[in-house]
């Protein structure tokens, strides 16, 4: 194992452990899906999935572990984070709580607190369907932080509707689809790619480094390379971290 971390690389362990080998104020921007800790099975058939393509290996967090599990690792990432960085960090409702404590305790600023919709949820019989996630936009220092507002749209750009593309996609809630890669080998549970690019346009830019505390399928670290982003990830599920280097080591990203 390296002293140091490398950029444009990945590590097969424990982002507790391997955070502690990056310097302080080190990164530009974070990105990430932690566990769930909801008992979760990554096999499972309820996301429009066939279980003998979903790789195994997901390690979940006992719900009562949560919060302590949450306090160290973003301790972890705000030491790392630049004071011009940020970070996304991406969550169901269930244990959003140990997040939203957790980020206040260690200073963050919360920018903003985003709503990803996306087109179908698990059906419920006994109450309302899940169909969004949560994501919130956190800084360390509200004045250094990057933003560019234009950076997918300018003023003139315009809707079928005549509305502004540029407000639209600057509302905080996110209609993207979800992704699916039918036929495919696949980890449980990943980001859209258009999701990731969203984020590295308005908040990064090129040769920024990037980091994923937990990279299962490699697609933070995929994206990045794609935008001209440096990156950063720990997985610690082997099967996931051969995954995603397998992704990497592709001469170019598969659009899925």
């Amino acid at each position: 194992m390296d002293n140091d971390v490398v950029r444009n690389k990945i590590y097969n362990e424990d982002c507790l452990t391997g955070m502690t080998r990056l310097p302080d104020a080190s990164v530009d921007l974070v990105i990430t899906d932690p566990p769930f800790a909801i008992s979760f099975t990554s096999q499972q058939e309820s996301y429009n999935r066939h279980a003998s393509l979903v790789i195994d290996g997901y390690q979940e967090i006992l719900p009562e572990e949560y919060p302590c599990f949450t306090r160290n690792w973003m301790t972890q990432i705000r030491r790392v984070l630049k004071e011009s960085g940020a970070a996304f960090v991406f969550s169901g409702w269930t244990n959003l709580k140990d997040i939203l404590v957790a980020a206040d305790d260690l200073g963050f600023i919360t920018v903003n607190h985003i709503i990803w919709k996306y087109q179908f949820g698990v059906v419920c019989k006994y109450r309302f369907v899940s169909s969004h996630y949560h994501c919130l936009y956190l800084c360390k220092n509200e004045k250094e932080r990057k933003f560019f507002h234009n950076a997918r749209y300018g003023p003139r750009d315009r809707t079928e509707r005549g509305r502004s593309k540029r407000y639209e996609d600057l509302e905080d809630v996110w209609t993207i689809r979800r992704e699916y890669w039918h036929g495919d080998l696949k980890t449980p549970t990943k980001l859209p790619s258009e999701i990731i690019r969203k984020i590295l346009a308005y908040t990064s830019e090129k040769g920024d480094l990037i980091l994923d505390p937990f990279l299962g399928s490699g697609q933070v670290a995929v994206v990045s390379r794609e935008l001209g982003r440096d990156y950063i990830g720990f997985e610690i599920a082997q099967p996931y971290f051969e995954f995603a280097l397998s992704r990497l080591q592709e001469e170019e990203s598969p659009e899925k």
